[in-house]
């Protein structure tokens, strides 16, 4: 009983700071989107507008929910839910320092990327269970675009894996106390970037939710708190590729060695933190400069050019290994 209570302590200290996150990073992102378009922003419930993200989900909570008549009500509540749960389970193996991680797992890499795959789901559950022609639209331009952008981003993770030999991220963590793999990788952190784009449906990669042509995508028919998950789901996986990105290419919670931390606070979270704020900031700023592109031309940029490249780079990274006998 008390093994339980203290797993459910630790799952809870994890998933109340990634709402927050969540919370925040909507915010975040409404300020920036101001910034570069020369607005105010948010700026009246609470200091500098910094409750409006708790102000919006309480309107949204409120509200009522509406079902169309002829929506199959079970998949209907079942796909928010599924999103939210997939994107909250890949926190499960992320270390936030040395030995602090809910599961030090040796595949966590094929866990998380097993995760991504089925978060696709609750894309294709929303757009078929509305029996809404937007809905249904949207859940299938998001089924070719993951599809396919799931291929860069797991070929990307094996240049890294090859590198490591590792599937576990700490030690994938260690491997980069020498350099960082921003800097022999920067072309394979380039592909990633995109992938994540397109996994996370941010611009320009946003097919399934594009408002000018679907009115809100796959959650057209979706209000109230069914809408909230979603919106979590979408926010949480930003902030879960934004720290993968960070462990995987910035050395995660490591810091480099000009900077030497002679006290006793462990400031190894908060590094992480740090690193992860960069992408995060980097996901707003590329949704305020990028337009979107057409379906045809993100399936042929995936297809065409993104897919042989990423594959020169996994025959070419391992036979460059071999050549200077870094691995055998």
């Amino acid at each position: 009983m008390l093994q339980a209570l203290y797993l459910l302590l630790e799952g809870v200290t994890v998933i109340v700071p990634v709402l927050l996150a969540v919370a925040f990073m909507t915010i975040i992102e409404r300020k920036v989107l101001a910034a570069t378009q020369r607005r105010v922003g948010p700026n009246t419930v609470g200091y500098y507008g910094i409750l409006q993200p708790f102000s919006d989900a309480l309107k949204l909570i409120i509200k009522e929910t509406v079902i169309p008549a002829q929506a199959n009500k079970v998949l209907f509540y079942l796909a928010p839910v599924l999103a939210i749960i997939v994107s909250l389970l890949g926190w499960a193996v992320v270390p936030f320092g040395t030995g602090l991680a809910l599961s030090d797992f040796s595949l966590g890499v094929i866990y998380t990327l097993t995760l991504s795959s089925f978060g696709i789901y609750g894309v294709l559950f929303a757009g078929w269970s509305a029996n809404s022609k937007y809905a249904f639209l949207g859940s299938l331009r998001a089924t070719a675009a993951l599809i396919s952008y799931e291929l860069i981003l797991s070929s990307a993770v094996i240049i890294i894996i090859v590198l490591t030999g590792s599937f576990n991220y700490t030690q994938i963590i260690e491997s980069q106390i020498p350099v960082w793999f921003i800097v022999p990788l920067a072309p394979i952190f380039i592909l990633f970037f995109i992938a994540i784009l397109a996994e996370t449906s941010r611009v320009p990669f946003d097919l399934q939710e594009a408002e000018s042509e679907l009115v809100a995508g796959f959650f057209t028919e979706h209000s109230s708190i069914i809408f909230v998950l979603f919106f979590l789901a979408e926010y949480s996986s930003i902030v879960l590729f934004s720290t993968l990105t960070s462990i995987l290419f910035l050395g995660g919670y490591n810091c480099p060695m000009i900077f030497i931390n002679d006290t006793y606070l462990n400031l190894e979270s908060v590094i992480l933190g740090l690193k992860t704020c960069i992408f995060c900031f980097m996901f707003v700023w590329f949704r305020s400069t990028f337009p979107r592109i057409r379906t045809d031309q993100i399936i042929k940029f995936c297809w065409v050019s993104l897919l042989p490249m990423v594959m020169a780079f996994i025959i070419l990274v391992p036979c460059l290994l071999v050549s200077f006998d870094w691995i055998v």
